[in-house]
């Protein structure tokens, strides 16, 4: 039987070194696991070496799975991803993203702040990713500052245009406009919280970017995802489980470790992602060193109950 890892102790931050997941998962400790996608288990290109495999394995376990995704698309598209990936759909209880949370606030607006929101909108979205679509929510995206009520962020492309269209901008061109929004003191909804994110071994600037910019600018933002405790408590729920049995999995110590800790549920620190540089890490799979992993969750202040390379069985 592993020893019981707690998610924060006072004094030392503990944490146990996994070369893979077997180990862990044949402990049938967990009964739910929450997985993030980019980083884990993929790179937005490709599968990561061993992760689909691992899904499978962890499936037979017994484990049941969902994908928790800071993703600013709903949680249907984030599934279509994973299946174009070579991913099967079916082992996964179902997927909670921060831009399905986001759709279902604004849809239903039984919350009071959403309720006080407005329908009139500044639309930062995506171009080369592709546009997100407002079908359904009843928003009129706006160009004009002075007309809209709050900014609706899912993306760092581009600008939506009342067309439907997305008008291709620089990340700096958006900053501009949020200063202008500042100035009118009008809310933002981020339907995706991420500061970068893993593609293809590189890092790429998300939403989570300009929402931290917004609130230097003195700016209020609703943050819809991780690590705010929503989506742990929205998969628990759907998977049925309490806090004891679940354990969450990912690579950012800011969203995924730290959300986990805020929702009081183990988790595994995948260090290949969008930490490798920092950890000193040249190729996949990699071993991190100890102390640099202890120092960087430190610095953070988010703890892992467990670390491990990579995503693997």
């Amino acid at each position: 039987m592993m020893p019981r890892c707690s998610v924060q102790s006072n004094d030392v931050q503990l944490f146990q070194s996994l070369t893979g997941l077997q180990q862990l998962a044949e402990t049938h400790r967990f009964k739910a696991w929450f997985l993030d996608q980019f980083g884990v288990l993929h790179d937005g290109k490709q599968p990561y070496p061993g992760a689909i495999t691992t899904l499978k394995n962890l499936a037979s376990s017994g484990a049941k799975m969902v994908i928790i995704s800071n993703s600013s698309r709903r949680s249907s598209t984030t599934m279509e991803k994973l299946r174009s990936l070579g991913f099967d759909p079916s082992l996964f209880v179902g997927a909670i993203t921060s831009g399905e949370l986001t759709h279902q606030n604004l849809q239903r607006r039984d919350d009071a702040w959403f309720a006080a929101l407005g329908k009139s909108c500044i639309h930062m979205t995506w171009s080369a990713r592709g546009a997100i679509s407002l079908e359904g929510l009843g928003l009129q995206v706006v160009e004009n500052v002075q007309d809209a009520e709050f900014i609706l962020v899912h993306g760092t492309e581009a600008l939506g245009l009342p067309s439907g269209d997305a008008l291709p901008m620089k990340l700096e061109e958006l900053e501009s406009i949020l200063e202008q929004c500042a100035a009118k003191h009008i809310p933002m909804v981020v339907a995706n919280p991420d500061f970068v994110t893993v593609e293809a071994r590189a890092l790429r600037v998300m939403p989570g970017t300009l929402a931290a910019r917004y609130e230097k600018l003195g700016g209020e933002v609703k943050w819809m995802g991780k690590p705010d405790k929503v989506i742990y408590k929205s998969a628990m729920a759907l998977a049925g489980v309490d806090p004891a049995d679940s354990i969450a999995v990912g690579d950012s110590l800011h969203h995924d470790i730290k959300g986990a800790n805020a929702a009081v549920i183990q988790s595994v620190f995948i260090t290949a992602g969008i930490h490798a540089t920092e950890l000193g890490l040249g190729s996949f799979g990699d071993v991190a060193d100890t102390s640099s992993v202890q120092a960087l969750a430190s610095k953070y202040d988010a703890y892992p109950s467990y670390v491990l390379p990579a995503f693997t069985w």
